[in-house]
């Protein structure tokens, strides 16, 4: 099997045009190795969040290609594509984004529900990705009776619904204190031995120091910092 789950080939993200053209990326080239932990960092504004939205299939380049386990995922239709984000990639934001009205089992039924899983194995299905995010005991709560950092144990637990090889998180736990961090990191760490393949945009250098592959966006480019070059 390739030990590379996503390639991105001179990935260029632009907007507008003329004296509004704004170039949010500038001919990206990347790989991802299977299962391992990438942190993406970098300023605000030069092209991180952009850069993972195109890498699951979020966004069209302007010019480029993405790969997932080979396969040009802009060659693919709107139906074909949406296929196979649910399969391949799980999705995790800096905003929880759960549904207020309904437990955390519930929000998580939802989600194997649209993942077509039968009716009669959401509720298993959903104890079990509960479990596996240690909130099991907290199947009936709400998300306004959780803490931020149970909230986002529980968006990993429904972005597992299909069981997805790539989780890609967008700062989440951009929101969190040191402690709710902490609780959503011990996950992500569990999830990565047991095979995930996880892309984490993050501000933190703290978080960075614990992944396996650091990728640096500066001015829509992949660049080694200015101290690690005085290091070198």
């Amino acid at each position: 099997m390739n030990d590379t789950v996503i390639t991105a080939k001179e990935l260029v993200k632009e907007y507008g045009k003329g004296a509004t053209l704004v170039k949010a990326l500038r001919g990206i080239d990347l790989d991802i190795s299977r299962g391992s932990f990438t942190c993406i960092v970098g300023p605000s504004g030069h092209g991180k969040s952009t850069l993972m939205h195109l890498l699951g299939g979020l966004d069209h380049p302007t010019r480029g290609t993405v790969l997932i386990d080979g396969q040009d995922m802009f060659r693919l239709g709107n139906k074909e594509l949406a296929g196979l984000r649910a399969k391949k990639i799980g999705f995790v934001f800096q905003f929880f984004n759960l549904l207020q009205s309904l437990t955390a089992l519930e929000n998580i039924e939802v989600a194997l529900m649209l993942a077509s899983v039968p009716e009669k194995e959401q509720k298993d299905r959903a104890k079990k990705l509960l479990d596996s995010v240690g909130l099991g005991e907290k199947a009936d709560a709400k998300p306004g009776q959780l803490s931020g950092g149970q909230q986002q144990r529980v968006a990993i637990a429904r972005a597992l619904a299909n069981n997805p090889p790539v989780l890609l998180m967008d700062e989440p736990t951009g929101n969190l204190d040191s402690a709710a961090e902490a609780e959503v990191m011990k996950v992500l760490k569990k999830l990565n031995r047991e095979g995930k393949t996880i892309i984490f945009v993050t501000h933190s250098n703290e978080i960075a120091s614990r992944a396996d592959n650091i990728v640096y966006v500066l001015d829509g480019q992949i660049q080694v910092p200015q101290e690690l070059r005085r290091a070198g």
